[in-house]
């Protein structure tokens, strides 16, 4: 009867957690820590296959740190980008979500990639030089992967998810996709041959 009792209050707990962090007054905060979250976890399971196959010699933390503050900007633009989509196309028709996940794709995906860039460009000190180096050869990878994944999942997203729990999703899937990111971010290129 106690354990019982005790599961119902954490039930009711993590009830009221749940109403509060996905209410309007905390959805950004909660938006912004579950992409700064979910891209650490990304960072570090790519860092730790890297260090598997021999690659990396240890956990940079420096980098999974980067790799968070770049989902923090990611995750503001993902809360304004479907707060906006939701108030220019608040139904929930076929054309609708075909529009939405259109907009998506040729706005919000190559300006969310820039933000990517940009972002860790500050925090490595790059120069704006290296900035365009690095966007012109990786800017197309990621953008291609992105049309690989997130038409359907945009098409579940816009379709079935309310809007409050659009970026919760969007960073449940994109988990396998920053892993994917943080690869290509990170990706050394092959050394040239000398003879």
């Amino acid at each position: 009867m106690a354990r019982r009792l005790q599961w119902k209050r954490l039930a009711q707990t993590l009830d009221r957690f749940h109403q509060a962090a996905f209410s309007p007054k905390y959805l950004l905060y909660t938006n912004i820590g579950i992409s700064v979250g979910l891209s650490m976890v990304g960072d570090t399971m790519e860092q730790s296959y890297e260090r598997f196959i021999g690659e990396l010699p240890e956990w940079n933390r420096i980098r999974t740190v980067r790799m968070g503050i770049s989902g923090f900007t990611v995750g503001l633009v993902c809360h304004y980008w479907y707060q906006y989509l939701d108030y220019l196309f608040p139904h929930r028709t076929y054309k609708v979500v075909i529009i939405k996940i259109l907009l998506d794709q040729l706005i919000c995906s190559p300006f969310y990639i820039a933000v990517f860039f940009l972002t860790m460009a500050i925090l490595e000190d790059n120069t704006w030089e290296e900035l365009k180096q690095e966007i012109k050869d990786k800017a197309l990878i990621l953008y291609a992967a992105e049309w690989t994944v997130w038409p359907l999942a945009q098409f579940i997203n816009f379709l079935l998810i309310r809007p409050q729990y659009r970026v919760f999703y969007d960073n449940t899937i994109s988990l396998g996709y920053d892993i994917y990111t943080s690869q290509v971010k990170y990706r050394k290129k092959p050394e040239p041959k000398t003879e």
